[in-house]
């Protein structure tokens, strides 16, 4: 018997998936560890994947 499959997530166009970075600023603490500060995708906000048309419009009566 076969089983259903759900469809895959939707990517966001904008960032293709990869929604969040890890970016380097260049500088060091005292103990030499790396300034980091993260981005995350503003299309998206950092999920990876985009509503279908469906959520996004919402429910009609």
């Amino acid at each position: 018997m076969t089983q259903r499959t759900s469809p895959a997530p939707r990517s966001c166009s904008n960032c293709d998936g990869f929604a969040s970075v890890a970016i380097t600023t260049g500088g060091r603490n005292q103990r030499g560890h790396l300034h980091i500060i993260t981005a995350d995708c503003p299309a998206c906000h950092g999920t990876g994947t985009r509503a279908s048309c469906r959520d996004r419009e919402g429910v009609r009566a």
